[in-house]
């Protein structure tokens, strides 16, 4: 009896002792630790996919969207397994650095998996980059697409912590640029949708993009998001050494996303028309602003009002990089064919 009670107060102090723990250990902090030893670090409540998608698309039933993962191929949890291996090789295959002179680094990262739209601006700004800005510009696609499920790593929040890991012991950190070219759905509450039915993906909002960078020794940054109300970014990622460029002002929609549409409008205007003709960064803005007024005049729209932050020294590293290279021919947009849906008749 008497070992029976004292096994069961045992136990019942072990539970106690736990819950005290638990109630004083540091906010943010899981008790573990990460393959390499690193401590795991949790995530201040980050939004969920649908709370953006339907501040995005208007209140839509779950079943009524579906899911996007195609009938045939890897299951999620295959996909999931996959990502150190698809992410490792992605890396393995960006083109050597170029020495004694500045290189840029182009993530190109497309959050929601349900529309073409965003996989296909993703895969163009490879081509761009790789086809026009020659040996200095090296491009890594982060995207969710079911086309690209087995051979893209997967573009998570994850993903993006560990592809700039591996990025800042390729790059020169304070002579190389980083850029990060993101392009989704965003909501009022700056979230962008990050999004591959049925993955719990977590989501990422202005904040957080913010608290990525900080971990990350990347000394020159060009950072565009291309998403509704993406202004709201820039307060977060301002500062020095850092080109913010967002698709529409804090409070604005941007437009040209959708089942059927192929590029958005600010990916076509700075992307595939600004870009063939300028390799500045800063002026292709200049010119992809105008042309999309002209676009948003012409349909009777709302202005988006693209917005944009040059912190100090930015513009001469990316003059500098600029004069290493010679701007190839432009590189002609052709998208993606449209995704059949599981379940959906196809001819």
């Amino acid at each position: 009896m008497r070992t029976a009670l004292t096994a069961l107060l045992a136990f019942a102090a072990g539970i106690l002792l736990m819950l005290v723990l638990s109630h004083y250990a540091p906010p943010g902090e899981l008790a573990g630790t990460g393959p390499t030893g690193t401590k795991i670090t949790a995530r201040s409540n980050p939004a969920s996919a649908a709370s953006v998608a339907d501040a995005a698309h208007g209140d839509v039933d779950g079943d009524a969207m579906g899911s996007d993962w195609p009938l045939q191929g890897l299951s999620p949890e295959q996909v999931i397994y996959a990502q150190p291996q698809l992410l490792h090789h992605a890396i393995e295959q960006l083109s050597p650095r170029v020495l004694n002179k500045p290189n840029l680094y182009v993530v190109a990262f497309a959050g929601d998996g349900g529309e073409d739209v965003f996989h296909n601006e993703a895969e163009y700004t490879s081509k761009l980059f790789a086809g026009r800005f020659g040996a200095t510009a090296h491009t890594l696609v982060l995207e969710n697409h079911p086309t690209t499920l087995s051979t893209r790593p997967l573009a998570t929040w994850s993903n993006l912590e560990n592809a700039l890991d591996s990025l800042s012991s390729v790059m020169k950190p304070d002579e190389d640029i980083l850029m990060l070219y993101l392009t989704t759905h965003g909501d009022e509450e700056h979230n962008l949708l990050i999004d591959m039915d049925p993955l719990p993906l977590d989501q990422i909002g202005a904040a957080d993009l913010a608290e990525i960078f900080k971990k990350h020794p990347f000394r020159w940054k060009v950072v565009v998001v291309n998403a509704c109300y993406s202004g709201g970014f820039v307060p977060t990622l301002r500062g020095p050494n850092t080109l913010v460029m967002t698709a529409a002002r804090t409070d604005r929609s941007s437009f040209g996303c959708g089942s059927d549409s192929d590029i958005t409008y600010f990916g076509k205007a700075w992307l595939t028309y600004a870009l063939n003709r300028t390799p500045d960064f800063i002026e292709a803005f200049k010119q992809a602003s105008g042309q999309i007024a002209q676009w948003e005049q012409k349909d009777q729209l709302v202005p988006s009002e693209p917005q944009i932050d040059v912190g100090t020294g930015i513009a001469e590293q990316l003059a500098q990089w600029r004069k290493s290279i010679t701007p190839g021919p432009a590189v002609p947009f052709t998208p993606a064919k449209p995704m059949q849906h599981p379940g959906a008749n196809t001819p």
